[in-house]
């Protein structure tokens, strides 16, 4: 049964085959290599900085990436996620990023990472990472228009928040495996 759990750098071999697995990887980091996934990998999950990075497990194998980047004086989070070209397109980012979210926005006292807003960005010219994000809860607040220069051309970036009070979305979540807490 797939979970979220804490990303560790015993993970590094399967976040080096997922950035292996699409060139468009990239532009989540620098990745080449087991020492640059180990590097990537302590970014990511560097609590004092603000980050949090949680694994998409499936059978003990990292297959995808759900983190978070806070702003703990504004009690907001940068919400990203990837996924290992292999295992998209059967619901495990939507059904991780879901749970995800929902712990993020939770109170502390309950368990949660206690966040009031989580935003998130991405290329208009990519329509499933919206797909996961409105699944996820989250509502389309706007464009920035032309933001990135990709191959030569310029893209817009959707951006989407989610709220603590926002209506909690339906469908399946996963068990989360966490200590962590946020604030």
């Amino acid at each position: 049964m797939p979970e979220l759990r804490p990303l560790v750098t015993g993970d590094a071999p399967h976040v080096l085959a997922a950035f292996h697995s699409d060139p468009a990887m990239s532009r989540q980091g620098e990745v080449s290599d087991l020492s640059t996934a180990e590097a990537y990998i302590r970014a990511a999950t560097d609590t004092g900085a603000g980050r949090l990075a949680f694994a998409v497990d499936v059978g003990g194998s990292s297959v995808g990436l759900v983190g978070l980047s806070i702003d703990r004086a504004n009690r907001v989070g940068w919400f990203f996620y990837w996924m290992h070209r292999e295992h998209r397109g059967r619901g495990l980012m939507t059904t991780a990023a879901r749970t995800a979210a929902d712990w993020a926005l939770a109170p502390t006292d309950q368990s949660g990472g206690g966040l009031h807003r989580l935003e998130l960005g991405h290329r208009r010219n990519n329509p499933s990472s919206g797909g996961v994000a409105r699944a996820a809860g989250f509502i389309q607040e706007g464009v920035e228009r032309e933001k990135f220069l990709i191959a030569g051309a310029r893209v817009d970036v959707l951006t989407w928040g989610r709220l603590r009070d926002d209506p909690v979305p339906s469908g399946g979540r996963m068990m989360i495996n966490t200590k962590e807490t946020l604030l």
